[in-house]
């Protein structure tokens, strides 16, 4: 028996209903817990929704619908998108955005095993196969191109129409609605993933990756000395400032961390909410607003620290430094250590094995003058949050040991959370340890920063990655924890007892790159002491703390798109500071 063959609006009007109904049940989820879903007439406004985005999907349908191999892979495609959304969305509360699609292209195979679970499958099997059996077997009559050309342009018009029919009956609820509720617009499956698909497919044209622009052209470092500094810069992974017991989270965290009686800025803010936005942001010299909007790409910290001469290492146990040490020394953890490792992931502490060996291999005439090693964690990274911490760090039981984070209570979820974050205490105790062993050869210290935070179910929000502007400080707030050797201090004329009473003061990922420069003593014209987080805990030649000498605006040339600040206008002036006084004398020194 031969199957009736049927137009192609036919498939594409019920495939679309399909997407813009049972693929938006987080939507209309979130919608019944504003209370938009309480009245007949917030009933009218989630169907004219739904009506909109099937009127928009049959309009895009329409335009592949010439053949059965240009529109069923097309539906298939969308159906993809809108299952694996719609899952993860519903599990984890999480949005489909820019920096979400950047996030997911950029996952490597150990983070995708992680998030693989039967309810995933079950999902995706229900949600994408189901329909896809159906769009396969679908018997779709083709006809002349010609006819065909009317039919889909009927189909947009039409599709075109009806949309803006039910955008103009609910403006005035629907405006009001986007407006108050800005993460309804995320949650519109697959509308959210095609525009930021193509948002960022299209950013070669908008920025231009092809142009690097060098940063910091004039960098110098101090010369060399008996005992260097040695900076240590741990940058952590999902760790959220909240859990940390120093920052006054009543269970105990962080113990080892406040034996040696570090500092901790409890009011540390994220350039982004994960690591693809964040990381390059941290460790560049143009900000969070800027570096947004930057039109190419810009050298980073770590070119500026190695052109000043010092020594710069990264080591990476993660799933990759997102090309921030393309120009630089660095190694991974992988291939790993059966010992430490399990499954392709490795424990923080392979990033101390073999160290002394690598600090050796790096030149020595950049060495006597000073070195930056980077360490990349795998930290608090999520949802496993289980396999990030080793028995003897598990002190919160019993913690979820699984992936899917909705099978396990709030208190599972955040007992393992807590135990990673007790793991990376004990990781901090340790490069602390190995810095001090280091001494005298070197003056050392330690930096860590988070890349960004975590939901741990607050308001049932897991996972991190919401838009910056509707995200929660949990996803925001991050650790920033600095030790000092007395060594170190007293090459930097810093004072503890100062930095101990700053530690309310806000920072954030823009006051990163300063600081570290500030830290290392390196002179360029890029860096802006305004940022400097310890300067106003320094104490230079001139004997008065928190004093710097000023900066000659005319002879600070700052990449394009980096604006002069109003510091360096009040303190323009003199040039000693940054281009002046003996060649390669530390800004920071105690007369």
């Amino acid at each position: 028996m031969t199957k009736k063959s049927a137009p192609a609006l036919w498939l594409t009007l019920p495939a679309s209903l399909w997407m813009a109904t049972v693929a938006n049940l987080p939507l209309w989820r979130e919608l019944d817990a504003l209370h938009l879903l309480d009245t007949p007439a917030d009933w009218a406004l989630a169907g004219g929704l739904a009506a909109t985005m099937a009127g928009l999907l049959t309009g895009i349908l329409s335009l592949f619908a010439w053949r059965r191999w240009t529109l069923k892979p097309v539906i298939g495609v969308l159906l993809a998108m809108s299952a694996s959304a719609a899952y993860f969305m519903w599990t984890y509360h999480v949005v489909v955005d820019a920096d979400m699609v950047v996030n997911v292209l950029q996952t490597d195979p150990q983070e995708v095993r992680a998030l693989l679970n039967v309810r995933m499958i079950g999902a995706l099997l229900g949600l994408f196969a189901l329909p896809l059996a159906v769009v396969s077997w679908f018997p779709l009559r083709e006809t002349t191109v010609v006819r065909q050309a009317g039919r889909n342009v009927l189909a947009v018009l039409v599709s075109a129409a009806a949309v803006a029919a039910v955008v103009v009956a609910t403006y005035q609820p629907l405006a009001s609605t986007m407006r108050n509720h800005k993460q309804l617009r995320y949650l519109m499956n697959p509308l959210s993933s095609v525009w930021a698909l193509g948002y960022v497919a299209a950013k070669p044209w908008i920025r231009d990756n092809s142009l690097l622009e060098a940063v910091g052209t004039d960098a110098v470092a101090p010369p060399a000395t008996a005992s260097p500094p040695l900076l240590v810069l741990v940058v952590g992974e999902t760790a959220r400032a909240a859990n940390f017991g120093l920052n006054g989270y009543s269970r105990p965290t962080t113990p080892l961390l406040e034996r040696e009686q570090v500092i901790s800025f409890a009011d540390a803010s994220a350039c982004g909410t994960s690591t693809a936005a964040s990381l390059p942001c941290m460790f560049s010299p143009l900000g969070r607003t800027a570096f947004d909007k930057r039109p190419h790409n810009y050298e980073n910290l770590l070119d500026v620290l190695q052109r000043a001469g010092l020594a710069v290492l990264w080591l990476d146990n993660q799933s990759g430094c997102k090309g921030l040490c393309d120009r630089v020394p660095h190694a991974s953890t992988r291939p790993a250590d059966a010992g430490l490792c399990a499954q392709g992931e490795c424990l923080d502490e392979l990033l101390l094995k073999d160290l002394e060996a690598r600090l050796a291999a790096l030149p020595p005439e950049r060495r006597a003058r000073g070195t930056v090693i980077v360490m990349h964690q795998m930290g608090s990274h999520g949802p496993a949050y289980y396999k990030r911490s080793p028995p003897a760090a598990k002190r919160f039981l019993p913690e979820c040991t699984s992936n899917n984070l909705q099978e396990c209570s709030r208190e599972q979820v955040t007992n393992a959370y807590d135990n990673s974050i007790v793991y990376t205490d004990l990781f901090l105790a340790s490069v602390i340890r190995w810095l001090k062993e280091r001494e005298p050869s070197f003056s050392p210290a330690m930096l860590y920063v988070s890349d960004h935070g975590e939901s741990l179910g607050e308001n049932n929000l897991y996972l991190h990655g919401l838009p910056y502007a509707i995200a929660p400080d949990v996803q925001k707030k991050v650790p920033w924890v600095t030790w000092i050797s007395p060594a170190f201090a007293g090459r930097t004329g810093l004072s503890l007892q100062c930095l101990r009473t700053r530690r309310e003061v806000a920072v954030s990922h823009d006051n990163y790159f300063h600081s570290v420069l500030g830290l290392m003593g390196v002179r360029t014209s890029v860096y802006a002491p305004d940022k400097d987080a310890y300067l106003p805990c320094a104490t230079p030649a001139d004997g008065a703390p928190g004093s710097l000498l000023p900066l000659n605006e005319a002879r600070v040339h700052r990449p394009r798109g980096l604006a002069v600040t109003d510091a360096d206008r009040l303190l323009a002036g003199r040039s000693d500071a940054v281009h002046g006084g003996p060649a390669g004398a530390a800004r920071y020194s105690r007369a």
